[in-house]
């Protein structure tokens, strides 16, 4: 899990730049669906994609 949460951080600070607020949701929401179906592949990517569609919609 550690490895999983330091390298999505490490992922959303190379793509600040870009558009911080669809990385940031993206990385909680990787964790949290990470943490909520028990390391599930398909979870994590689920709540990156959710995360990240939040994020960039928050930070219009």
């Amino acid at each position: 899990m550690l490895r999983l949460a330091s390298a999505l951080i490490a992922s959303a600070t190379l793509l600040f730049g870009l558009n911080g607020c669809t990385a940031t949701g993206a990385v909680a929401g990787g964790v949290a669906g990470h943490e909520l179906t028990h390391g599930s592949t398909a979870g994590t990517i689920g709540g990156a994609v959710a995360g990240g569609i939040i994020g960039h919609e928050l930070g219009k």
